[in-house]
């Protein structure tokens, strides 16, 4: 069995063994789907996506969990746009269908959250209401409605969702769940209610999923793989497709986990299933881990995170070449954030904007004119990448191949990002890119990279010296970090992991303060807690002479000396050059300004069309 290989379900027959998993995307007009989601979801089902499930959509208007959360009863034209667009490429879409009860938000609602139990939510602390006789009447009648919808619109079947953020998962566990009535004597008996309503709204010929949880990561109270057990023996004969995932309001780190965190699926719960098959979930990127899933016994693998960075991921392995690669880094495919950000991808800047960016992964016929791009990090590569696909003659002047890309792979947990860095130089030497050593001002596209900032403290070492190899004197180091991204984290976790003592001090009020969009902030800080590493939040660094550093509290003026060997300086790099009012289009990466390797890319594309178009021979 390959991963290419069609699969069938239900009578269906989807033409790969690859899920597009649900997601929130904020890609919505109010709470209905948009034609940016009819376009985000066709693009995976023309790369080859063999199942497809849609963003859950709240069943009741009672869960309004974020702002753009689709909600059922809004969803049909939506959801008939999304099936008519992946219907000609095979795809079959179910659509997602949830309520997040204690997890989810009153903000919008105004009104109490519903819940098996009053017990708080651990994140927001909010205290849902027990729901009585008539909501858990009105919750079966919404799931029941909202899939008669779907199967209106044409969709192929639906996904309930019992996973991390459902109400579903709340009433199976021994967490959330204490009543003493019916429904929590027997836990399973609200999704057992539910999956009947469903299957009679959308009839025999249609595909039921649900995504099941079964390891909260809560093994005192909560659903534990091996209390699974006999759950899935349950669950799995009223269903057509099921998804065993990890996760709980006590571990949502475990559902989409960055590369901080091993991958896992417990292959142990397959027997349970019998014969319904089973999709494997958890961190699944690379083919050959997938490939190894399906020899354990899955049916099917979600690899929702690699059709983000690469859309193509299926056609592309049918092609024999390699993917773009996912970094696990959650820096934009996890957007329940304050700010509403639309999905996205690091390496794919395209991924959620596929209505407003234009397709550069297509070969397009040009005049084939040379052109020179200087500088080969992520925005000098991605710039060379397209040019070539485009017919140009390309050459890359650069004095290495990476940029800050193998710098920033040496931290901890971000070493897949030396697997995009390889991608990108091996994708230019496959279309004929030619790389020359040196350096050069007179270039169509240039990309040649940022400057160190201003040392904090004189003596102080870059945070970039650090992570390429620079030997630091014995003894304690501090690492100042006033960004409170993942770098800061990284060295000091690298660090201390070679033994020595660590100081990470940061102005902000906890460390890692920009890391919680990326579900890493409670993550990190336990990390560095296990390693040893102390951390000074709320401070300046003052000084440092004679082997102490001096760090101001922000609040109380408090003073603490630190002694130590070495500052490693975590801060903001600067501007490669001072640009020309002219023909800034030409520049692109850190040599504008340093930022993410997101804005790299996507700066580096914009480069190359520029280029191109000022190349191209009028007709």
């Amino acid at each position: 069995m390959r991963l290419t290989d069609p699969l069938p379900v239900a009578g269906r027959t989807a033409p790969s063994r690859v899920l597009f998993g649900p997601h929130e995307t904020n890609l919505g007009a109010g709470r209905s789907f948009s034609p940016r989601h009819v376009a985000y979801y066709a693009r995976r089902a023309a790369g080859g996506a063999g199942v497809l499930v849609t963003e859950a959509a709240s069943v009741h208007p009672s869960d309004h969990p974020y702002e753009r959360a689709p909600l059922a009863a809004e969803c049909g034209p939506g959801w008939a746009a999304v099936g008519d667009a992946c219907r000609p490429h095979g795809t079959l879409v179910l659509a997602g269908l949830t309520h997040t009860g204690g997890q989810g938000s009153s903000a919008w609602t105004q009104a109490a959250l519903w819940g098996p139990s009053r017990v708080p939510d651990v994140v927001t602390r909010e205290v849902p209401a027990p729901m009585g006789d008539g909501e858990l009447t009105a919750l079966v009648a919404a799931f029941a409605g909202a899939a008669a919808t779907a199967v209106a619109a044409g969709l192929d079947g639906v996904e309930v969702d019992a996973g991390p953020r459902s109400l579903l998962r709340q009433f199976l566990s021994g967490l959330t769940n204490t009543r003493t009535d019916a429904h929590g004597t027997d836990r399973a008996r609200l999704l057992r209610e539910v999956l009947a309503a469903v299957r009679a709204a959308q009839g025999p010929d249609r595909v039921l999923a649900l995504r099941l949880s079964v390891d909260e990561g809560a093994p005192w109270a909560g659903l534990t793989p091996t209390s699974s057990v006999a759950l899935v023996g349950e669950l799995a004969p009223l269903v057509d497709l099921l998804t065993l995932v990890r996760g709980s309001a006590l571990d949502l780190a475990a559902y989409r986990p960055t590369a901080h965190r091993r991958p896992a699926f417990h292959v142990e719960l397959l027997a349970a299933a019998g014969d319904t098959p089973v999709v494997a979930q958890g961190s699944i990127v690379d083919a050959d881990r997938a490939q190894e899933l399906l020899a354990a016994g899955c049916t099917a693998v979600e690899m929702t995170r690699a059709l983000i960075a690469d859309a193509s991921y299926v056609a592309t392995l049918r092609a024999g070449r390699a993917p773009r690669p996912c970094v696990l880094c959650n820096q934009a495919c996890q957007v329940l954030d304050t700010r509403n950000p639309p999905v996205s991808c690091v390496l794919d800047p395209r991924s959620g904007h596929e209505t407003t960016e234009p397709d550069v992964d297509l070969p397009t016929p040009s005049d084939g004119r040379p052109v020179v791009v200087a500088g080969a990090g992520p925005a000098g590569l991605e710039a060379a990448r397209v040019l070539a696909l485009r017919g140009h003659a390309v050459e890359v002047v650069a004095p290495a191949v990476g940029g800050l890309l193998p710098v920033v792979a040496a931290a901890p947990g971000r070493e897949r990002f030396r697997r995009f860095a390889d991608w990108l130089a091996g994708e230019c030497v496959r279309l004929g890119v030619r790389f020359t050593m040196g350096r050069t001002d007179d270039a169509d596209v240039v990309a040649t990279g940022g400057l160190p900032g201003v040392p904090v403290v004189p003596g102080a070492v870059s945070v970039a010296d650090v992570l390429s190899g620079a030997v630091l004197p014995d003894g304690p180091v501090l690492v100042h970090d006033p960004v409170g991204g993942p770098v800061g984290v990284g060295v000091a976790e690298l660090l201390a992991a070679v033994g020595r003592d660590v100081v990470l001090a940061t102005p902000d009020d906890v460390v890692g303060s920009m890391l919680g969009p990326s579900g890493d902030l409670a993550a990190a800080n336990g990390r560095l807690a296990r390693a040893g590493v102390r951390r000074e939040t709320a401070v300046l660094l003052r000084s440092w002479v004679d082997g102490v550093a001096v760090l101001e509290h922000r609040w109380s003026g408090a003073v603490v000396e630190v002694p130590c060997a070495a500052v490693v300086d975590a801060g903001h790099r600067l501007p490669g050059r001072v640009l020309p009012d002219e023909g800034r289009e030409r520049f692109a990466g850190d040599v504008l300004a340093p930022r993410t390797v997101l804005d790299a890319v996507l700066e580096g594309r914009r480069a190359a069309l520029a280029a191109s178009a000022r190349t191209a021979v009028p007709a």
